[in-house]
């Protein structure tokens, strides 16, 4: 699987590991495949601000991606509390209710021209 995976990349393909924190092998994980990206799973993200060890966890896996050279993004932001504490720890992109709910493509495009996106390029 790691060759395959390395033969996407050099296509250009970013490989994403995702609900990262949820499964039993994430790290052991994070150490066998070449991921570019790490998706936090919506279940350390719904309680970032209220509980302070899934706010402490959330910053630890935000810098261990970094320090791995991997891009963040954090799944499941629904309230601007969670999007100002991820804007915080430097999270570089975000998906969730806060923004859109699943969209049609047709919809998607008024999507990105009526909101800006200047520290989240994505969605």
């Amino acid at each position: 699987a790691t060759k395959i995976m390395e033969a996407w990349q050099t296509f250009g393909i970013n490989i994403s590991m995702d609900d990262f924190g949820t499964g039993y092998s994430s790290l052991s994980y994070l150490r066998e495949f070449p991921f570019d990206v790490i998706k936090i799973d919506r279940s350390f993200v719904s309680n970032i601000t209220e509980d302070s060890k899934t706010g402490a966890i959330t910053i630890a896996i935000i810098q261990m991606a970094h320090n791995l050279n991997l891009k963040v993004v954090a799944e499941g932001v629904e309230t601007q509390s969670e999007l100002d504490f991820l804007r915080k720890y430097d999270c570089d992109e975000i998906q969730g209710y806060l923004f859109s709910a699943p969209l049609p493509t047709s919809k998607f495009e008024n999507l990105l021209k009526t909101h800006q996106l200047s520290k989240f390029p994505s969605i």
